[in-house]
């Protein structure tokens, strides 16, 4: 990997920011890589647009923002249709297919629907996890980051207590996207 870019999108109140943050804490501090992380997001503080954008490099970042990312995270309808522009050709694609019922053909890109909000509320009981059921789909696509840093960086980024269902919820990630591997669109 020389430069990675990475956004993942969706809408307030869904974990977005924090998992740009895993992300980044895992490439950085773990995977010992060079590690920018911006975001964005609406006034609202739940239900408005947001984004968290990751460049990962071996070498230092001369410009913090993705331009065209590599891989592109849908976590609701509005995003995919704001973002999509973004995604490089020949990218990939990840959408949660419950609320991304509409995926345009993206000729050249890998597109994989990975069931996170579905997952997380019917067998993990917590609709909340969404966001690392999907890291957990996105680190194993994508090799963003190792499975042992990303382990780690969700260890030290949620709160106290709530380590355990994050950790089940990332693994959860894991395993769905091993599933899914061989349904690409």
């Amino acid at each position: 990997m020389s430069r990675m870019e990475v956004k993942i999108s969706g809408f307030g109140g869904q974990g977005i920011v924090l998992a740009g943050i895993i992300i980044a804490r895992a490439a950085g501090l773990h995977d010992k890589k060079y590690v920018t992380q911006t975001q964005s997001y609406g006034p609202e503080a739940r239900g408005g647009a947001c984004a968290s954008e990751i460049v990962i490099s071996d070498e230092k970042v001369d410009y913090p923002l993705v331009e065209e990312a590599d891989v592109l995270v849908a976590m609701s309808q509005e995003a995919l249709n704001h973002y999509l522009s973004t995604l490089k050709e020949g990218g990939t694609l990840l959408v949660d297919p419950d609320l991304v019922p509409e995926v345009p053909e993206v000729p050249g890109s890998k597109i994989y629907k990975i069931a996170a909000t579905r997952v997380a509320t019917n067998e993990l009981g917590r609709k909340i996890v969404a966001n690392m059921v999907m890291l957990g789909s996105l680190v194993h696509i994508s090799g963003v980051s190792t499975n042992k840093a990303i382990k780690e960086a969700v260890r030290e980024s949620v709160p106290p207590g709530t380590e355990g269902l994050n950790l089940k919820a990332l693994e959860k990630g894991m395993e769905l996207a091993r599933e899914v591997a061989d349904e690409i669109i």
